[in-house]
């Protein structure tokens, strides 16, 4: 049974099989099977490339998509503690279904295509976002709203002006959350052929468990994840310089 491959967002929605033209760096019967190969990496160097820019895509699509709606339901379940409880429940259950069920619910509607990984990384990420956004919405003081209401802030005004800039780290730190996960979760979409570095790592061990290719593979799945960490990291101090001056 060959598994499906493709690449991020092009004209034709019908997954490639996986690359049978990768270059080992070893004879597979008699050679040894090193972790790592720089022979590995230079032959095959168009196809890491492509890997990971369909990786980092779908990594920076997904958590996009789930912040637009993450964000927005964290603010009405804290405007609305009745509905809290509904939204958080929700957003806990499509958390706690397995990666690969959930992939299998999705397909026959949106077929093997980028959009059926998307919608299933959305989804996890969803809770993560609802809940670092609810928190930080929360922690903004209760002198600083009455103060806002004092000076003649509506609730919309309060809100964009006051509530969200405080509660901006929070927000932060559930997109850092929920960016290094997406980046891990990624490799999963390897059953519907868009799993970005997670080809590479189910083609070695299709080849006799090839070690360079898997660890070459697992090496950047690792660097993207801390990469986005430092960047929004970065960001989170940019956009909140209060927060750097009170620590």
């Amino acid at each position: 049974m060959s598994l499906l491959v493709g690449f991020p967002f092009g004209g034709s929605t019908v997954p490639h099989t996986l690359e049978p033209s990768t270059r080992l760096a070893y004879d597979a019967r008699s050679a040894p099977n090193p972790w790592f190969s720089w022979s590995y990496v230079r032959d095959n160097a168009e196809i890491i490339t492509d890997r990971l820019q369909e990786h980092v895509t779908l990594t920076v699509v997904s958590v996009l998509i789930a912040a637009a709606i993450g964000i927005p339901l964290g603010v009405v379940a804290f405007r609305n503690r009745w509905l809290a409880a509904v939204i958080l429940s929700l957003t806990g259950v499509l958390y706690t279904v397995p990666s690969l069920a959930l992939f299998a619910l999705i397909a026959p509607f949106t077929g093997l295509t980028h959009r059926t990984v998307i919608i299933g990384l959305v989804a996890y990420a969803l809770l993560v976002i609802v809940r670092n956004t609810l928190t930080g919405l929360g922690q903004v003081p209760a002198e600083v709203r009455e103060a806002a209401v004092g000076m003649g802030y509506g609730r919309l005004a309060m809100l964009w002006r006051i509530e969200l800039p405080l509660a901006l780290p929070g927000i932060m730190t559930g997109l850092r959350i929920a960016t290094v996960s997406t980046v891990a979760l990624v490799t999963v979409g390897v059953i519907v052929g868009y799993g970005g570095l997670g080809q590479l790592i189910m083609e070695g061990f299709r080849n006799n468990f090839y070690r360079a290719q898997i660890a070459t593979a697992t090496v950047l799945v690792v660097a993207v994840g801390l990469a986005f960490d430092m960047l929004l990291a970065g960001l989170t101090r940019l956009l909140t310089p209060w927060a750097r001056r009170r620590a």
